[in-house]
Order: C-alpha cells, then structure tokens, then sequence
C-alpha cells in the first residue's frame, strides 16, 4: 500500500513560489511548506518546487558531508604524506611503502572499515527513529568485534614479505615493504576504535569535532614526519612511527569527546554490548565484504603491476596516480557517508520521498565535482608528480596514465552511497564481486599482458568493471519503492531498537539476532 506520504495530488504541498501563494508573496521564497506534520518533502511538480528542493537538500547534505569528507580527507593525508616524505628518501623506499599502505594496510582497512560501516545502518536508523540509545550499545558491540577481528588480521602484517614475495614483488621492494608493515600494526588496532567512534558520530551528524580532530592529527602527523624523517633520519622507520601516533591520536581523541559530550547517546558501559555478538558480527561481515570488495579491487591492480617489466616504475606510477585518486576517492567517501546518513536518517524518520531526493541531488553534484576534478588532472598531468617524487622517469610515467585517471576520477564521482543507509550491503557485495573482479581483472590481466598495453591495459580492464557497477547501481536506485524501504527500516527498528526493553530480556534479544539476519540477508524485490 503506498505510504500516505508521498500523495497522489491534492494533498500534496507546495513550494511559496507557486501561483497560488504568489498573490499572496509577490517575493517567491526558497522556503518550502511541509506536505504534513512528518515533515517530508513535497512532491516535485514545478520547477520552483526542484530548485526549492534543491538547496534545501544542498544545505542539509554539505552541512554533514563538508565536515566529514574533510576529516576523511586528512585521514587519507596521513597516509599521503607518508608516501610523500619516503617518496624523497628514494624510488625503492617509495615503491615499497607504496606497496606495504597500498596492499597490506588497504586489506585492513578496507576490512575493518566495512565491518564498522554496519554502524551506519543501524545507528543511522535508530537515530531517525529516535532510539538515541541505542547507538552507544552499536559502538561498543562494534568495538569488540573489531578488536577480535583485528588479531585474526596480525598475521598477514607480519608474515607480510614471503607473502609479497608469493605475490611476485621484488625481493628488495617486498624485505622493506614487510619490515615496514611489521612497524605499523599498532596503527591497525586503532581502527577497530576509529571506525565504531565515527560512525557513531556521523549518525547523530556530530560531524563538526571529527573535522578539527582530522586537521590537527594532519599537521602533527607532517610535524613528526618533518623530524623523524628529516632531522633525525630515521628512513622508513620514523614514518611508521609518525604514522602509529597519529591514528591512536585520532581513536582516543574521539572516544574522549563522545564520552564528555554525548551524554545522550552515550550511556556508559553496557552489558548489552557482549549480547548477539555473532548475528551483529553477520551484519558487520556483509558490510565489509561490500566495502572491501572495492578496495581490494584497487590493491590487486598494484600487485598485478608489480609483475611488468621495470616494476620499479611501473609500481611506483600506478601508487602515485591511486594516490591521487585516492585523494578524490576519500572526499567522495565523506560525500557518500553523508548521503548514507541522511537516506538512513529519513527512511528511519518514515521520509521516503525525502530519501530519494537526497540521492539524486548528491548524485548530480558530485557528477559535477568529478569532472571538475579530471579536468584539473588533465591541465596538470605533467607536473603534478613533482609532489610525490624527484624522478623524472616516473614524472614522465605518471603524465603518461593521466588521462586514466582522470575517466576513473569522474566514475568514481557517480558512485552513489546509499547502499549502506538502506541496508543494501549484501546485494551491493554480489554487484561488486561480479563487476570487479569476473568482469574487470580479468579484462585488466588480459590486456596488460596479451596486449602488451602494461599498466594502461591494468587500469583500462578496472575502469571497465568500475562502469558496469555504477550503471548497476544506478539503475538499482532508479528502481528502488522508496516506499517499501521505509516499511523496512520502521520493522528494523521495531526489532532492534528499544521500543520494549521492558519485554523478558531474552525475547528482546532473540528479536534483535532475527533482525540481524533480516538485515544482513533479506532479498529485496
């Protein structure tokens, strides 16, 4: 049955720049009268009514997204700089530190960050739904699972060089990227703290303090680099250890904040925490198995490179333009968290047509913002290199992928991230591990090796399983019953949310573990 809040015609509102209230507002106003006391957008039927929509969405969107993909943003420059002071010391500690954050810590990371990305979901809908409560029980159950998760991870840190030699780098490029991977597991057990605290945050929009946390871990991080690096020459070993105290630096700064300051989410410690720790470890695992799928994607296209000829250079270009690209990629995981935010938050708010705006208008800028950006690259595809290495040989290889990078830039602009808002981790998961990696490795090792095209033919075959996902991701959201998700989220929240804990505890629990394999699971029609 169609939810009474979309309307059907003479029920809906309109915006004051309609024809009706113009003779009463000779100004026509932005400003839009709720269609009902929920407080969901009107339908679109005028063109004032989009452009109203429009900025109302714009301002709510960037109000969440600015902060955060500028805190992501200086994450990902932790990691930037670090490849660029290296960059300096030499091509082979270049190569080898590209290798060891580009394969071993992205394995993690992208891991530990798709098992804390289920927070979004349920503490996003919670939130919506007004069980602000709950959102400390999420964290700290997230908190354990990562944690646990984390020891399983260790050994691939530290049996890091015979496996990079298994893979076929270097034995020069794989000793040096496996001691310095060895040096940074601490910074791995910080993102099981990390993830869980921002997630948390961003559901309730508490974006600002992860902002000014992120700058001031960045330039504390450039400051350490600076003299472990340059003053007392410490090499390799002093960026691993810049690179640990910053990511402690950002975990401990946001827990201290959520603890001090989120006094009505955060309740304390709770038992709470150690119940149906495997049904939420199922929803966590379907998040990361999305997530990863994609940055793992990109990891294997640098150990692929890591087989051509000259790896040296091919290695080290391919991890210069990712390293760009990442940069891109990070503001657009800050953009995509905020859309995750606001379609969880409405559709936990029973706001369906407010959800699909949110969107199709994020999906229209950032459009815009990706090709903006490819066109930045293509003006400087001959000098921007010079940040990232003194070599000329590798400036020259990097000018010569620009134009890939550029195409991929604008691909990844378009990638929406409502997935994770609406539940979707496990469709999503199926998607990308058809189009990365049955469609474009495949495609990719066929024509970096048959065809003799190298690191292009690597990057085209990417490229083409990067299009077919976001076609299919696209059309996934153009089919969505906006409508049918709200029904969703509102018996997800019945279930997981606190709406009777005054029930026998252990019915409330066995609700919540279905509710868990509904999430994680469930077919959507």
């Amino acid at each position: 049955m169609e939810s009474p809040l979309m309307g059907n015609g003479a029920g809906d509102a309109t915006c004051l720049s309609s024809p009706e209230s113009a003779e009463l507002h000779p100004a026509p106003s932005l400003v839009l009268v709720p269609e009902d006391e929920d407080g969901d957008y009107p339908a679109v039927r005028t063109f004032d009514d989009a452009k109203s929509i429009f900025w109302l969405e714009s301002s709510r969107l960037w109000a969440i997204a600015g902060p955060i993909a500028f805190n992501i943003l200086c994450n990902y420059g932790i990691n930037s700089f670090t490849n660029i002071f290296v960059g300096h010391i030499g091509d082979v500690e270049l190569s080898a530190v590209a290798i060891s954050l580009s394969v071993i810590a992205n394995f993690s990371f992208g891991f530990l960050l798709g098992m804390g990305s289920a927070l979004e979901t349920l503490c996003g809908q919670a939130y919506g739904a007004g069980q602000i409560s709950m959102l400390g029980v999420y964290m700290q159950r997230s908190w354990l699972i990562l944690f646990v998760t984390c020891f399983f991870i260790s050994p691939l840190y530290m049996f890091a060089t015979p496996i990079l030699k298994l893979l076929g780098q270097e034995a020069d490029i794989a000793e040096l990227a496996g001691t310095f991977t060895i040096q940074v597991i601490p910074q791995m057990f910080s993102l099981a703290i990390n993830f869980p605290t921002q997630k948390f945050l961003q559901s309730q929009s508490k974006v600002g303090i992860m902002a000014w946390i992120g700058l001031a871990a960045l330039i504390l991080h450039i400051v350490m680099l600076y003299f472990f690096i340059e003053v007392f020459g410490w090499g390799t070993a002093g960026a691993a250890a810049a690179y640990n105290i910053s990511a402690w630096g950002i975990a401990l700064a946001q827990v201290v904040y959520i603890v001090g300051w989120c006094k009505d989410a955060w309740t304390g410690l709770s038992r709470l925490a150690f119940h149906d720790l495997w049904p939420f470890a199922r929803l966590s695992v379907a998040s990361a198995v999305m997530i990863c799928l994609e940055i793992w994607y990109f990891m294997t296209i640098i150990v692929l490179t890591g087989h051509l000829a000259d790896p040296v250079i091919a290695v080290g270009s391919l991890s210069i333009c990712m390293n760009v690209n990442g940069w891109e990629g990070m503001m657009f995981i800050g953009i995509n968290a905020a859309i995750s935010v606001r379609v969880s938050n409405e559709l936990g708010s029973a706001h369906p047509r407010a959800a699909k705006y949110s969107v199709i208008i994020t999906i229209c800028q950032s459009f815009c913002i990706g090709v903006l950006l490819m066109s930045i690259i293509m003006v400087t595809r001959n000098h921007f290199a010079v940040i990232f290495t003194d070599s000329h040989e590798m400036q020259r290889a990097v000018a010569h992928l620009a134009y890939l990078l550029g195409i991929t830039m604008v691909l990844n602009s378009v990638q929406p991230g409502v997935a994770v808002g609406g539940g979707w981790q496990a469709v999503v998961a199926y998607i990308n591990l058809f189009c990365y990696y049955v469609v474009g490795l495949p495609l990719g090792f066929l024509l970096g090796y048959k065809t003799h095209l190298g690191v292009e033919g690597i990057w085209i075959g990417m490229i083409c399983g990067t299009t077919l996902q976001t076609l299919i991701l696209v059309l996934m959201i153009y089919k969505t019953n906006w409508n049918k998700e709200v029904e969703q989220a509102s018996e997800r929240m019945k279930s997981w949310g606190g709406q009777s804990w005054g029930e026998d505890e252990a019915s409330q629990e066995e609700k919540m573990a279905h509710s868990m394999v509904m999430v994680s699971f469930e077919p959507r029609e």
